[in-house]
């Protein structure tokens, strides 16, 4: 098994049943607490935040519940655009989600979870070697906060909203790219489908196509917009109306000419986090996009 896996791998099953645990007492216990902070709030409202060549993704449930999706680089980028979202007596997220243990992705999670108190982090059992992933768990242990391990199957389940765990497989997982083992996420909530994708590849992106039951709304480029990723089957598949792209400057090449065109002819409109934040809520039957 290579040094990247939780040792706790084997336990995934058990750890699956501690997050319909957490899920629960997140209803029991801290719903209150929440539509206090966010009784004015009463529809789904999903921001892919401009953090430079990262991702970090905010969706907020029409409960008020706050989860966010990565959080970008190290620089703590973050931070200021959650400022500019959440009112500074708001120092609450729900759920922080780790798609996959690289630092354009959770770097920035380390000064979240210093300034605000998460309810619960999670990630899959695929972990880091390096110095700045090692801060990011000493930083979650020092502030007490719960970590569940996802995998395939997994679900959250708030009022009408549901977050399905699609990916990563255990195949995935054990795969020698980490790309391969990210947290993939289809979110269901106000009829409104979104696909929340990391950095996955073709390989992840083929296991992905049985899964896929519905067209996608909104979708989550794959991996800043790399070549190599967002594929013609795939795309034909999810066939996105919305696609944001969630990139910086870069010495990649992404987004990619190749992955843009296929878009394209997908009929999928472009968003990109290098011109400026993007915010979705539904509207009756279509989507207000807000950049």
């Amino acid at each position: 098994m290579l040094k990247g896996i939780r040792a706790a791998l084997a336990r995934h099953k058990n750890k699956a049943i501690i997050l319909l645990a957490a899920v629960a007492v997140l209803d029991a216990l801290l719903i209150a607490q929440i539509g206090a902070l966010h009784s004015g709030h009463a529809s789904l409202a999903i921001s892919f935040l401009n953090v430079g060549q990262g991702d970090a993704t905010l969706l907020v449930f029409p409960t008020g519940v706050k989860m966010l999706i990565d959080g970008g680089p190290l620089d703590g980028r973050v931070l200021t655009e959650l400022a500019k979202i959440l009112p500074p007596t708001d120092r609450y997220i729900d759920l922080v989600v780790m798609s996959h243990p690289q630092v354009d992705h959770f770097g920035g999670l380390i000064e979240v979870v210093k300034r605000y108190r998460v309810g619960a982090f999670l990630m899959s059992a695929r972990v880091s070697e390096a110095a700045a992933f090692a801060e990011l768990e000493k930083a979650l242990a020092e502030r007490g906060v719960r970590t569940v391990t996802l995998g395939m199957g997994d679900a959250i389940t708030n009022g009408g909203t549901e977050a399905s765990v699609l990916s990563p497989t255990t195949a995935l997982l054990t795969s020698k790219e980490t790309n391969d083992a990210c947290v993939v996420m289809e979110v269901l909530s106000e009829g409104i489908t979104s696909l929340f994708t990391g950095d996955i590849g073709g390989k992840a992106e083929a296991a992905l196509l049985p899964l896929i039951t519905r067209r996608i709304d909104i979708l989550k480029v794959p991996h800043h917009g790399s070549k190599y990723s967002s594929g013609a089957a795939f795309l034909n598949a999810v066939h996105p109306a919305l696609a944001v792209i969630e990139v910086g400057k870069n010495s990649y090449g992404h987004p990619a000419h190749e992955t843009l065109a296929r878009l394209a002819s997908v009929g999928a409109r472009v968003f990109r986090t290098d011109e400026g934040s993007v915010t979705v809520t539904p509207h009756g039957e279509s989507l207000q996009i807000f950049q």
